[in-house]
């Protein structure tokens, strides 16, 4: 189990810079301590000491704290109030679900003069008869009782029957202490059997099931078993999660082929419907610090580590690794890969030269048709998923109007011959 160290007490006063002389409060709960030591001479100037949920069996080596006020020590396993005297400033003491049965105990408070609260609910002593009337009847400066206050009838009414009651209280204290040694030998005898010969052979999941599931009786050695078992639950995750951690990935096959890996187990979507790239988008978790994620681009393949763990994911194609570019969002912590392809396929739009443009709805096919009087063949164009007549490509060059000029030298016609022309017989006529 868990000691108190220097290093603990200082661990949990990050508020005071770590030092402890100065220190006057301090949360040692839950830290399955089982020794209350050192705490009255590292920090003597403590006022508030909370260490409820521990394995704490004493109340001891506090008599040092002159200005302490606040004791917390519930869900322990102390059975007797004791060694508090010397604690003058204490106000506050609360000791729920222990095991005090020894309610004469109560008693060593009586020169705790500042005492207003005390809590002991979920102890044997709260079942005796008159337990109530006799705290009151023998710690008069109690104002409040297990969270009720002590009206000034209460006090009156238990110190006129203090001895009578006494007297039955001790009665009933004696009979607790016949029980409780013989549960104490009887439950030391039953554990002590099974960690030796029934668990000891047993599969941890099935050892656990069966501890959990069986009844147990409320005393400080079924609360020390429950703690063994739930240490060694604990152990055997951890050594589970060792050899996880130590597990070695292979990033390649044989023939070099990229796995698709996911340590870190993250979501991820991966969007490769843009032909000219291919987008993978992480959901990293939100306050991990971006100097704990490292993106790599390779040409057929991606990696990412995300505070040592892979993510790697094979490409369909071979991207740019240059132009390949990483951001993550300051909102959501999503990291976006963008990685441009490194041969994108580019589709032209289709266009058409000429005098006339044919739309892409268009299209039109050639075939022979045979002519049964002829060895010829000729050519038709038909118009698949249309209606429109057949366009005739082969007058496409002849003009359908008359042009707007016309020189006059083009003109012909019989030329009158101009006044004083000989015609010379000897000249042939121009063609």
């Amino acid at each position: 189990m868990v000691q108190i160290t220097v290093d603990l007490v200082r661990k949990k006063a990050e508020h005071h810079e770590k030092q402890l002389a100065p220190l006057e409060e301090i949360a040692l709960h839950q830290e399955n301590i089982e020794k209350i030591e050192f705490l009255q001479d590292w920090c003597p100037k403590l006022k508030i000491l909370l260490m409820q949920s521990n394995l704490i069996a004493r109340i001891e080596n506090l008599n040092k704290l002159k200005h302490l006020t606040y004791l917390n020590l519930a869900l322990n396993n102390i059975e007797i109030i004791e060694n508090l005297e010397r604690c003058e400033s204490l106000q506050k003491l609360d000791l729920t679900l222990n095991f005090i049965g020894e309610i004469v105990s109560l008693e060593s408070l009586v020169d705790n003069y500042n005492l207003e609260n005390l809590y002991l609910t979920g102890n044997p002593c709260t079942d005796y008869e008159n337990y109530r009337d006799f705290t009151i009847g023998t710690l008069p400066q109690l104002s409040n009782l297990d969270g009720l206050d002590i009206e000034r009838s209460d006090r009156i009414k238990a110190l006129q029957n203090l001895k009578i009651i006494r007297s039955d209280i001790l009665f009933e204290q004696e009979n607790y202490r016949h029980q409780r040694k013989k549960q104490k030998s009887r439950l030391e005898r039953d554990i002590s059997d099974k960690w030796e010969n029934e668990y000891k052979d047993m599969d941890p999941d099935e050892r656990n099931k069966i501890f959990w599931a069986e009844k147990c009786e409320h005393a400080p050695e079924v609360r020390h078993e429950i703690e063994k078992m739930r240490q060694l639950k604990l152990k055997t995750y951890e050594t589970e999660e060792k050899k996880e951690e130590k597990r070695q990935y292979k990033f390649f096959a044989a023939d070099g082929r990229p796995y698709n890996i996911n340590q870190s187990k993250i979501n991820f979507l991966f969007d490769n419907s843009d032909p000219s790239c291919f987008t993978l988008d992480l959901a990293v978790y939100k306050h991990l610090d971006t100097s704990l994620v490292d993106v790599d681009v390779q040409p057929n393949y991606v990696r990412v580590t995300i505070k040592g763990k892979i993510f790697q994911l094979h490409l369909p194609e071979e991207v740019n690794t240059t132009n390949s570019t990483a951001q993550r969002s300051q909102t959501s912590g999503r990291l976006t890969i963008t990685m441009p392809k490194a041969n994108p396929i580019i589709k032209k739009p289709v266009t058409t030269t000429g005098a006339v443009k044919i739309k892409e709805s268009q299209l039109y096919t050639e075939h022979k048709v045979e002519d049964c009087h002829s060895d010829q063949s000729k050519r038709e164009f038909l118009e698949i998923g249309s209606s429109k007549p057949t366009l005739d490509f082969t007058k496409m060059t002849k003009l359908e109007s008359k042009p707007d000029f016309i020189d006059p030298r083009m003109k012909l016609g019989v030329k009158e011959p101009s006044p004083g022309f000989v015609d010379n017989p000897d000249v042939p006529d121009l063609i």
